[in-house]
């Protein structure tokens, strides 16, 4: 019953003010107070949609943050030895399978002193090397080999710009030959006596022995232009060579 005089009150109300032009206190406390009441609400509704979302987002972004990468099972550094799609001639699969058995090791920082010998020759040896073969006279050998232009030292290159090196020279990153045939320089040979498959030294021929290689043809070619460039320029100074060599087959 109130609620009803009520209703006509306020439609007696809204129609007093079609003639008059004003409206009714009454109506636009209501009406006031309900456009509040709405706007109230968006706003509610806004923030609590941006909350939401703003909790969401946060939430995702701490999964991606956290989760740990996977790798399906797989074991990277075994993929290396599988054969390479494409490779007719095996050279790719070849070079892998030498990178993963030859690669850096931690006992190759080993600070050990240059041993001289009588032909003036001398070598440091950064790695031991593995197994019972050992380089003797006669001892068919393959190494990976990096030549240096001691006197042509630069900051990036402190132990001399590079002319020759396997890797890029040759189709298998190695060097193969028997010891005494008279391939390479007998000095060379003499420093590695005693390396093993796996050992790694570092070998200084001075500039007379570098000389009479290569007046014997006893020194490794290049075949890059900028290999080309610095050979040439090597006769012109002191002709010092630094071989670093790396034994990956005794036979």
């Amino acid at each position: 019953m109130r609620s009803s005089t009520t209703l006509l009150l306020i439609g007696w109300l809204t129609h007093s003010e079609a003639f008059s032009g004003q409206t009714s206190p009454y109506i636009r406390t209501r009406t006031g107070n309900a456009n509040l009441a709405l706007h109230a609400t968006k706003n509610d509704d806004r923030r609590s949609f941006l909350i939401q979302s703003t909790a969401a987002v946060s939430s995702f972004l701490t999964s991606i943050n956290s989760a740990s990468p996977a790798n399906a099972g797989i074991d990277p550094s075994a993929l290396k030895a599988l054969p390479v799609e494409g490779d007719t001639t095996g050279v790719r699969s070849r070079l892998q399978q030498i990178e993963s058995l030859n690669g850096p090791r931690p006992e190759d920082s080993k600070d050990i002193a240059f041993e001289k010998l009588a032909s003036g020759a001398s070598y440091r040896e950064y790695r031991e090397g593995k197994g019972d073969a050992a380089v003797t006279n006669g001892s068919k050998v393959a190494v990976e080999m990096t030549i240096r232009c001691q006197s042509f030292a630069t900051a990036n290159e402190p132990g001399g710009v590079k002319y020759f090196s396997t890797k890029e020279d040759t189709d298998f990153n190695e060097v193969a030959w028997t010891i005494g045939d008279g391939q390479l320089p007998p000095e060379l040979e003499e420093c590695m006596i005693g390396m093993h498959k796996g050992g790694l030294r570092r070998i200084e021929l001075p500039s007379t022995v570098v000389f009479s290689a290569r007046n014997n043809n006893q020194l490794p070619q290049p075949t890059t232009k900028d290999g080309k460039r610095v050979y040439d320029r090597l006769f012109k100074t002191d002709a010092t060579l630094l071989f670093e060599v790396l034994v990956t087959r005794i036979k």
